[in-house]
């Protein structure tokens, strides 16, 4: 599944625990990324300082869905899932 353009979901509902440019001390769940503009696309993508984590994310169905609320919903439910 490719990602769905200007969804921007996987960059808002997921904490990330790792430094992010901009963001040294990784970014909150429900948080946008410092980096996604306002079209939800991200200004990283394809640039080498664009985060390893970031990269490593595969969209599919199971975290996606079928729309960009679903996608939120999804990785949000996750998020909640495997906190501790």
């Amino acid at each position: 599944m490719d990602c769905r353009l200007g969804c921007g979901a996987c960059c808002i509902a997921p904490s990330i625990t790792s430094a992010i440019p901009g963001m040294p001390n990784g970014k909150p769940a429900g948080v946008r990324c410092v980096h996604l503009d306002q079209r939800n696309l991200c200004r990283l993508f394809g640039k080498p300082e664009r985060p390893d984590v970031c990269s490593q994310f595969q969209a599919s169905a199971d975290v996606c869905g079928d729309s960009r609320d679903q996608a939120l919903w999804l990785l949000t439910n996750l998020e909640q899932q495997t906190c501790s």
